[in-house]
């Protein structure tokens, strides 16, 4: 009889243990770049989570990654289902792990290389071989548009890493740094604000914006309405802290497509996990 009752027990756990992790295959993890500490991640993103739990029936579940390394070893394994970050992540996830841009936010992302209005030496980009410029490390996309202009490692600038685009703009223009790369908008901000000190050497062409995408572990029909869903109007008090932080004067979200991703994980290829 003990011989039966173990045989037993150990058939009751093992059931147990097989409804657990189907329970957890059933849920779809939802994430995005670790900008902040958790409780304010989540504040952003587990709206958005509940609210397309609801529009699909399925549940949805946001997973802050704690920082970077987490985030993209999570992200080469294929463990996200649904993620919102920058179009070179999306690019690589539509090579790599069969993800589907489906919104995005409007307008594009283009990047500027500035100097110093008084250095008469820096007209171009290539002008920066061996000298340095101030940017935020790798994987920020400023930083990566900018190395991708150096096919020759020997050419490169040094990048000086800097916390912040305002902090490497005071850099440059205090001359610890020859040349700065950021967003062109906020280069446009920050000269305004200090009385046009700078001026532009390069400027990128612009990509598509940050963006949603979902991976092959949900079905079509499911992808359809998450899309639909962030597009509605209905989805706004759900996306308010979302709209607050990544586009305060454009609350909207827009549809997307692979072609305006295509080719753009190239720019991830020198990231530790991404090469090509």
């Amino acid at each position: 009889m003990n011989s039966l009752h173990g045989v037993l027990r150990l058939l009751v756990l093992s059931l147990l243990a097989l409804c657990s992790t189907t329970s957890m295959a059933k849920d779809f993890v939802f994430s995005a770049p670790p900008r902040g500490p958790a409780a304010k991640e989540a504040a952003v993103y587990q709206p958005i989570a509940d609210y397309l739990s609801r529009a699909t029936g399925k549940t949805i579940v946001y997973k802050h990654p704690d920082n970077w390394l987490n985030y993209q070893n999570q992200m080469q394994k294929g463990n996200y289902d649904l993620v919102f970050d920058g179009p070179h992540f999306i690019g690589w996830r539509v090579d790599k792990v069969q993800h589907q841009p489906l919104a995005k936010l409007p307008g594009k992302l283009s990047f500027v290389i500035f100097v110093k209005n008084d250095n008469l030496t820096i007209n171009r980009a290539d002008d920066l071989a061996g000298r340095t410029l101030c940017g935020l490390a790798p994987p920020n996309l400023a930083t990566l548009t900018m190395y991708n202009q150096f096919p020759n490692p020997m050419r490169q600038p040094l990048v000086v890493e800097v916390k912040s685009f305002p902090a490497g703009y005071q850099q440059v223009m205090t001359g610890r740094c020859t040349a700065g790369v950021m967003r062109d908008k906020m280069f446009n901000k920050l000269q305004k604000q200090h009385g046009n000190p700078g001026r532009v050497v390069w400027r990128s062409n612009g990509t598509a914006n940050q963006g949603f995408s979902a991976g092959p572990k949900f079905s079509n029909s499911d992808k359809t309405r998450i899309t639909n869903s962030l597009l509605s109007p209905d989805a706004k008090p759900h996306l308010n802290k979302f709209f607050e932080r990544f586009s305060k004067k454009k609350k909207v979200l827009l549809p997307a497509n692979t072609q305006e991703y295509a080719g753009l994980g190239i720019l991830l290829r020198d990231v530790w996990g991404f090469e090509q």
